[in-house]
Formats: C-alpha cells, sequence, structure tokens
C-alpha cells in the first residue's frame, strides 16, 4: 500500500480558504442517496441496538450486536473478518447490604472478590474518616460527578487508601445525576480490590450513611458466578490496492444496556459504512467495532497491534465514542427533566491541522463547537488510536447524565440531534479527506 502523498499545510490551507460547503459537496456528490443520514433511519438503529439489551462484553447482547453489525458490514459490500479474544465476566447471585431488619440492594462491581456463603459481618465505618478501619467494611462517597473509571485517581485513591487502613470491605457510592449505582471500567487482568467491593447507589444511601456514622453492625453478601468467555471486535475491509486507508471506529460494548452511551456510534457507524464506499473510492476503508470496551479498552488495544493499516498509509481515523448524540437533561432534586437537545458534555478532538474546519462544521451543536486539538488530552479508544501513531485523526467522546447507570435506554436518545451529529461526521470527513 502507498504513502499518502497530500501535503498537510496544502490540505490545511485549502481547509481555511474554501467554503466549507464546497468541500462537502465534493464528496457527497459522488452519492446523492443520503437517507441514511436521516433522524429516522439513524434512530431506527438505535432502536434496534438498544433493544439487544445488556452489552457486557461476551454476553448475548454483546453477541447479537456483533452478528447484527458484521452482516450490515456485509450488505455495504464489506469484507468481514472477527478478532477474537478473551473477556472476564461475573454475574452476581447476591449482592446486598444487611442492616438488622432492613435488606440494601447493592451492584456487585466486576471484577468480584465474593463474601461466600455466610457473608462478610462487620461493623460500617465511614471512609472519611481519619481512622483506622481494621475489619470494618468502609463506605466510600464519591463527589458528584459522571462516573466512569475504577481507574481514575478520584476512585482509586479513596479505594486504595480505605484497603490499607484495614477495611475487609468496601461500598462505593457512586453519586451521579441519575441517583444510581454506577458500575466503572476496570482492567481485565485482575481485580483491582483484593477485598469485596460492592456499589451503592447514592438514593438509597442515606440509612448506610447513617449507620457508618455509627459503627452499626451489618452483613455484607456478594456471590455469583464468573470466569473467562470470547468477545469479538468486528473487522470490515473495502480494500483498493494501493490507495490509503480511511478508518472508522466505535465500541459496542459496556456495562447496561448502553442505549445513549454506545447506541449513537453505533448508528451514525453503520450510516458511514453505507455512503463512504461511494463518497471515497480512491481510498481503501477500514470499519471497526470493538468489544471488551469497559475492561480499559482492550478490545481496542488489540486492534490498534494486530489489525490497523500502517499510520504512513492511513489518511485519516475517525473514532465515534461514548455520548457521540446522547439527549440532554434539566437536572432536579430527585429526577431529571428530559431536554430535545444534546448533552453538551462530549468532546470532539482531532489533529491540531483539523481543530478550525471541524469548529466551523459543528457550529451550533452543543459540545462538538468547539474542537480541541488531540494533544490537550483525550479519553477512550480514542487514546489507544493516537498511542499506535496514526497522527492524522478525529474522535467524539464524553459522557452523558445516565452513562454507566441502568436507566441508559432508549429515552436517553432524540432523533435529531442525533442526525445533526451524523452530518456533521459525514462533512468533516469529506472536508479533511483529499
Amino acid at each position: 500500500m502507498s504513502r499518502l502523498l497530500t501535503d498537510r499545510r496544502t490540505l490545511l490551507k485549502a481547509g481555511l480558504a474554501a467554503p466549507i460547503a464546497l468541500q462537502v459537496d465534493s464528496a457527497a456528490a459522488v452519492s446523492l442517496d443520503l437517507t441514511m443520514f436521516g433522524p429516522e433511519r439513524l434512530f431506527a438503529d438505535v432502536q434496534s441496538y438498544a433493544e439487544a439489551g445488556n452489552k457486557q462484553s461476551g454476553g448475548a447482547g454483546d453477541r447479537w450486536t456483533a452478528d447484527w453489525t458484521a452482516k450490515r458490514l456485509f450488505s455495504a459490500g464489506f469484507e468481514v473478518d472477527r478478532q477474537t479474544f478473551d473477556v472476564p465476566w461475573f454475574e452476581a447471585s447476591h449482592c446486598e447490604l444487611t442492616l438488622g431488619d432492613h435488606t440494601i440492594p447493592l451492584v456487585a462491581q466486576p471484577l468480584a472478590v465474593e463474601t461466600g456463603e455466610a457473608g462478610l459481618a462487620a461493623p460500617l465505618r465511614l471512609a472519611e474518616i481519619p481512622e483506622r478501619l481494621d475489619g470494618a467494611i468502609a463506605v466510600v462517597r464519591l463527589p458528584f460527578r459522571r462516573w466512569s473509571s475504577l481507574v481514575d485517581r478520584a476512585v482509586r485513591e479513596p479505594l486504595a487508601d480505605a484497603l490499607a487502613r484495614g477495611a475487609n470491605g468496601v461500598i462505593l457510592i457512586t453519586t451521579g445525576p441519575t441517583g444510581e449505582a454506577l458500575l466503572l471500567n476496570v482492567p481485565a487482568g485482575h481485580p483491582v480490590s483484593d477485598k469485596p467491593l460492592a456499589l451503592l447507589a447514592p438514593r438509597l444511601a442515606a440509612p448506610v450513611i447513617e449507620a457508618a456514622r455509627h459503627g452499626a453492625a451489618a452483613k455484607l453478601a456478594l456471590r455469583g458466578r464468573g470466569g473467562i468467555r470470547a468477545a469479538q471486535n468486528i473487522i470490515g475491509r473495502r480494500v483498493r490496492s494501493g490507495r490509503p486507508w480511511l478508518v472508522v471506529s466505535t465500541p459496542r460494548s459496556g456495562w447496561t444496556d448502553c442505549a445513549g452511551e454506545r447506541g449513537p456510534g453505533i448508528a451514525m457507524w453503520l450510516a458511514l459504512a453505507d455512503w463512504m464506499p461511494r463518497a471515497f473510492p480512491q481510498h481503501s476503508l477500514l470499519f471497526l467495532c470493538n468489544s471488551g470496551h469497559e475492561y480499559e479498552n482492550l478490545g481496542a488495544s488489540h486492534i490498534a497491534d494486530k489489525v490497523g493499516p500502517a499510520p504512513g498509509e492511513t489518511a485519516f481515523w475517525f473514532h465515534l465514542g461514548a455520548n457521540a448524540a446522547a439527549r440532554d437533561y434539566q437536572e432536579m432534586p430527585g429526577r431529571l427533566l428530559p431536554l430535545p437537545s444534546a448533552d453538551p458534555y462530549r468532546f470532539l478532538m482531532t489533529s491540531p491541522e483539523f481543530v478550525t474546519c471541524a469548529r466551523e462544521i459543528f457550529k451550533g451543536q452543543p459540545g462538538l463547537e468547539m474542537a480541541y486539538p488531540s494533544a490537550e488530552g483525550t479519553a477512550g479508544e480514542l487514546s489507544e488510536v493516537i498511542k499506535a501513531g496514526y497522527v492524522r485523526h478525529a474522535g467524539i467522546f464524553g459522557a452523558h447524565r445516565h452513562h454507566h447507570a441502568v436507566t441508559d435506554d432508549l429515552s436517553t436518545v432524540t432523533p435529531d440531534p442525533l442526525a445533526a451529529t451524523a452530518r456533521g461526521v459525514r462533512d468533516l470527513l469529506s472536508a479533511v479527506v483529499s
């Protein structure tokens, strides 16, 4: 495969001087059928994705989505491969805290360490009080945030501190917009905690916090089954010999149904798979749909090392991450009121030469209107792309209000912002790919 010959300075100069609409028309004219970017079709694909259920890597919903996306790529004219790798899994049969006559449901945080049949009987203690926690069940209250990862320093450090002070178990209160327990991404290799660790929904936390203030006796039960199972990355190729590559990637897995977290990215990815073979006839195309995301980008790490074309042969890589176009909400005490607009807590990062162009194309789209150079910091699977040396890139990622919550269902997506974002991605590709 030949190297990309376009001079970046020439491309940037052209991008700044020429009207964006003219650049977009050149690629769009190749494919006059743009119905795949309409709100009805995009939303129908989000609905199909949401109805597949829970998307934990290698589980039933993830496997269904893998088959579905593979069939869609094949229908669009791609050669389809699957890359199989191992992922851990855990399904809790019991995860609860007993306080006297009251039982409070908890959520097991994979990779889980079980308590055994007898459970863990111990006093509750608030972890923020600076004293030894020997033999106690420590209650760690996280501040209000849209939590995502157990590797996050703001989670990792108080957890490690509670364990270092002798706690025999830990309950994390993941304080966030929904009031639900928020599952956290973890490394796949081993549990972050060598003691039982469970999550508590903030809306249920008041009696647990009060009991921990007084060192009340409690019993933590965390039991289930788990192991290792197979997950798959879906890989679609349209090879045009000697032509530079365009790559579009998106994760599909996650802890919950992931309708708002993953659905918009999946729908846009499918629309681009239908459109790009005709829009870019002078390029080879690689479309990637990754599993293993909740294990700190495990699937994407396999892709970057073993599947991606050489960076020097890659004209552009676009990544569609979390919260590409989820619904916004008004936050009211104890509830969220839906809005018709997109949640602005999403980021558009590009390689430096495309920042100005991206800002023009996404003008007026909440969160995305202020594209940033990726050198200022990225997150999620886009980080794997950049780390692998792909210097011409862009990506969207973020966290909507139902991120990693059981409430992340189809109600978290609305069609019009989804379509506006999809058109923006289409137009950015048209503008920056020579």
